[in-house]
Parts: C-alpha cells; sequence; structure tokens
C-alpha cells in the first residue's frame, strides 16, 4: 500500500494542474502559504485534516477524494 503522503500530493497536483493552476494560485484560493503547497506535493509536509479540507474546497473536490488511491 502506498504511503498517504503520496497519495495525497498526486491528486493535489494533479488537480491542480487539470485546473491550469499554479502552486500560488491554488494557495492564494486554499489561504495557504504557496511554499506550503510545495512541500505538500514533494512530500516533506504533512498536513492536517483541517488543510487538507481547505484544498479540497478550493480545488472543487472532498477530502476523501484527495486521500483515494486511483493509480490501481
Amino acid at each position: 500500500m502506498e504511503d498517504v503522503s503520496a497519495i495525497l500530493a498526486r491528486n493535489i497536483k494533479g488537480a491542480r494542474k487539470l485546473l491550469g493552476w499554479s502552486q500560488e494560485e491554488l494557495a492564494d484560493r486554499a489561504k495557504i502559504d504557496r511554499t506550503y503547497v510545495s512541500g505538500i506535493e514533494r512530500q516533506v509536509r504533512n498536513p492536517t485534516i483541517t488543510v487538507v479540507a481547505r484544498f479540497a474546497q478550493a480545488l472543487g473536490t472532498t477530502t476523501a477524494d484527495l486521500l483515494t488511491d486511483r493509480t490501481g
């Protein structure tokens, strides 16, 4: 089973790119520092569930979707 931080990083980055957003755009919409977005996508930061929920809201998805492994 893949580490949940890897799943989260992949899902956040994928959703962000599908929307054509930079890390800065996502950070602005989620009211989070851009460097924190980068840290999550690089798996060097471990966000609280509250922060994951803010990402989900900004991305128009659910917290569960951001934590779901869709690779197989």
